[in-house]
């Protein structure tokens, strides 16, 4: 069993829901207090033992590139400045024995389409997806539970949660039987099935594990009218060849493809910040007692008779 040293990043989507940010700064490059929504990503595929990063990205992603190349003037500039600190940080994005390596998707037709664009990086060995705006906060980064129950199982894995029924729409979801705590061994997978249709409340979410079969799954599809090539048809193609694994991770996700769920996690992470907790914690509880006064003073007074 091949260890897991490669990642992929679909990063190649317009953005839309955040625009007019987005229009010249992709969705991933988001900042989270000071770090942008990629960084954490890749940070997380580091802490699983994973070594080489593969983007695919679009005509507008350029900076993602730049964010992770070495940028020599600024290096400068700080040295002098002597800012020890941000020197580190900075020098940090990237460890020496990290490799990125960038491909282009031409259209953004799904996730089936961009392992198709990467496929001759990818196809002999099993591999990591992590999307970038599925935000985790987890003891241990989800990529790297996932990875431990690759190097047991040997299977893939789709990393899930439990949703809000009602939310089916949004989502790949799964049916299963339970393998192990967390564990299911699919049976079926449905893309954003109507809450009547669902076959379950377990959603898929940014997080994969697989094997190098899923790009003969992928090019036995049929044509779609659009060009689309569906990832999720690809997979329930796979659960008839071999086994595939759905783990609902621990940790708790921020859709920070969402403007709510992006907002959450700045204040939870702004909460855990070391350079600015303490102040933003207190201002937080000032915010809330001004709410409370303002609640007070608007509230009508009732009349008491004598």
């Amino acid at each position: 069993m091949r260890k897991i040293s490669k990642a992929l990043f679909p990063v190649a989507g317009i953005g839309t829901r955040f625009l007019p940010a987005t229009k010249a700064s992709p969705e991933e490059m988001l900042p989270i207090v000071d770090k942008p929504l990629i960084q954490f990503a890749v940070e997380e595929a580091i802490a699983a033992g994973i070594s080489e990063m593969i983007f695919v990205t679009s005509r507008n992603k350029r900076v993602i590139e730049d964010h992770f190349d070495t940028s020599v003037e600024l290096e400068t500039e700080l040295e002098a400045l002597q800012q020890e600190v941000l020197l580190e940080a900075i020098r940090g994005i990237k460890p020496n024995h990290v490799q990125c390596v960038y491909v282009r998707q031409p259209q953004a037709l799904g996730l089936g389409h961009a392992l198709l664009c990467a496929e001759r990086l990818l196809q002999n060995e099993p591999f990591a997806i992590l999307y970038a705006d599925d935000l985790i906060d987890a003891e241990v980064p989800v990529i790297q539970q996932m990875v431990k129950l690759y190097s047991h199982y040997g299977s893939s894995i789709l990393g899930t949660e439990a949703i809000a029924l009602e939310r089916s729409s949004a989502y790949d979801i799964i049916e299963g039987r339970p393998v192990a705590d967390r564990l299911l061994k699919l049976d079926g997978i449905i893309n954003k099935p109507t809450p009547r249709h669902a076959p379950s409340n377990i959603g898929v979410v940014g997080r994969y594990i697989l094997t190098p079969s899923i790009f003969r799954h992928l090019h036995s599809l049929p044509p779609s009218t659009n060009g689309d090539v569906s990832f999720t048809d690809a997979v329930a193609q796979m659960i008839h060849t071999e086994a595939v694994l759905s783990y609902q991770f621990i940790g708790k996700r921020y859709d920070c493809g969402t403007k709510l769920d992006y907002l959450r996690a700045c204040v939870d992470f702004g909460l855990k910040h070391p350079e600015v907790a303490r102040e933003f914690r207190h201002f937080l509880q000032l915010l809330t007692l001004e709410e409370d006064d303002l609640e007070t003073l608007t509230t009508p007074r009732v009349a008491l008779l004598p």
